[in-house]
């Protein structure tokens, strides 16, 4: 078993190698090198400084696996439980949709321009709104688009994003729903790229500096019954965060960390995380990181996930699709930002996809075969029946494979499976088992009801009003 000695103050994942990066494979997490990733700053380490605690994956295997966990199933979606936080009148958790927003391209202090934008971004079907707040001028204009957007009856949560200006963010906490705070800017100077050296007494009096500044924007959040998220970015960590833990995906969690510990400490929780990067490996990598550290420490709040600066068209629609996607697979998110150098609108098309993505895959899943020759009955036929009886079931995966070929392996992850025997006769399975064989096809679609009914994994659908 690989372990490594860690720095007190950080709780999270660690190993002694700075050449390891943990990426998803199925039902293991393999080690790979990924000192060659570069990000648009430097050369990165994935992982530095770490110090999980690694087990074979099997007896004898040269592949490792954390025994911390980012996610319920690595065979199936399970959505993460969180604790549910209010935006607004927006409940955010995992007991809610995934919600949908977007940000502000106006110049905040055009008033006009910026109701405007928020308005058709809330037709479009948003459920957020995020403006740039950057000084004095533009948290004042704040209150008048707040008003104004009241008056024309649209209720739509607003959030505020503020980086360098711990003073705007106080002011700001009287008008808007939600404050967005970046760790490494908001009490820190902006990052001059430094390697710095730090006693354990210097650091700890800028952890005590964070706390003072920071702690003001905390109580007037709980005084006015705002939100917050503390957002990492991957690109604007701090020199202190980097010069400790490196520009990694552990950097930005202790980063977030940092500012969650003071919340804590004032009892305030209505508070989500994001941890944002450009690049979507490193962007994974971090909100696994993230999960699994709270997962440790029995932290439930809520995520936000993005890509930042993905660009536009498909490239940014892909890029996106390939971090969020892979999260909400993960069973983790509860609301996305797709970030396009377009229209703040056109954000809000792909968001939807990715939402749906991530809601369907917590409900029900289904495996089939594409078909071929040796298919014993019409799988399109059959595939769509059993969908039409069974696709309210919440948290269930249902194979339908052709033949015994390639089904019992390929639908071995599935809950139940329902493959051709025979022609005219179908085996039902649980997981890897066959359980019932040779049923007529004309009562093979009853009989899997039936068996789903029998392990208790059957609801009545909902009753049309």
């Amino acid at each position: 078993m690989a372990t490594g000695a860690v720095p007190a103050s950080f709780t999270g994942l660690k190993t002694g190698d700075t050449s390891l990066g943990f990426a998803k494979n199925m039902d293991f997490v393999r080690i790979s090198d990924v000192r060659r990733i570069k990000s648009g700053r430097r050369k990165i380490s994935m992982i530095k400084n770490s110090t999980v605690e690694l087990q074979p994956a099997s007896e004898g295997s040269p592949l490792l696996v954390p025994r911390r966990k980012y996610c319920e199933s690595v065979n199936k979606t399970v959505r993460r439980k969180t604790s549910t936080v209010m935006v607004g009148n927006v409940p955010l958790g995992s007991d809610h949709p995934i919600r949908i927003q977007t940000m502000t391209t106006t110049d905040t202090k055009d008033v006009a321009a910026t109701v405007e934008q928020v308005m058709k971004i809330a037709d479009q079907g948003a459920d957020i709104v995020r403006i740039t707040v950057q000084g004095k001028r533009e948290a004042d204009a704040c209150f008048d688009i707040k008003n104004t957007l009241v008056q024309k009856n649209y209720n739509i949560p607003l959030v505020a994003d503020i980086h360098f200006a711990p003073s705007v963010a106080l002011r700001i906490a009287e008008c808007f729903d939600k404050i967005r705070v970046n760790p490494g800017n908001f009490a820190d100077r902006r990052a001059q790229f430094e390697q710095l050296e730090y006693t354990e007494d210097d650091y700890q009096k800028e952890l005590e500096h964070i706390e003072q500044v920071f702690t003001p924007l905390v109580e007037k959040c709980k005084k006015y019954g705002r939100a917050m998220r503390i957002g990492t970015n991957h690109g604007s960590l701090s020199d202190r965060i980097m010069s400790y833990y490196g520009d990694s995906p552990q950097g930005m969690v202790e980063s977030a960390f940092e500012f969650a510990r003071i919340c804590r400490k004032l009892d305030f929780h209505n508070f989500v995380f994001s941890m944002k990067a450009s690049n979507p490996v490193i962007m994974v990598q971090a909100y696994r990181r993230l999960v699994a550290e709270m997962n440790a420490l029995g932290w439930d709040y809520p995520l936000h996930l993005g890509v930042t600066e993905a660009g536009e068209g498909e490239d940014g629609r892909m890029k996106s699709a390939i971090g969020i996607g892979t999260l909400l697979q993960d069973g983790l998110g509860d609301t996305i930002r797709v970030s396009l150098t377009e229209a703040p609108e056109k954000e809000i098309d792909p968001c939807k996809r990715l939402a749906n993505l991530g809601m369907k895959a917590a409900e029900i899943q289904y495996v089939s075969c594409p078909s071929c020759g040796r298919t014993l009955f019409d799988l399109q036929e059959i595939s769509a029946e059993i969908r039409e009886k069974t696709s309210h079931l919440p948290g269930v995966s249902i194979a339908i494979m052709g033949c015994i070929v390639n089904g019992p392996g390929e639908m071995a992850d599935a809950d139940f499976g329902y493959v051709g025997g025979a022609p005219g006769k179908i085996d039902l399975y649980v997981g890897k088992d066959v359980v019932r064989r040779a049923i007529q096809m004309e009562h093979a679609t009853d009989a899997l009801i039936d068996l789903i009914k029998e392990h208790g994994r059957w609801v009545d659908p909902a009753k049309e009003e």
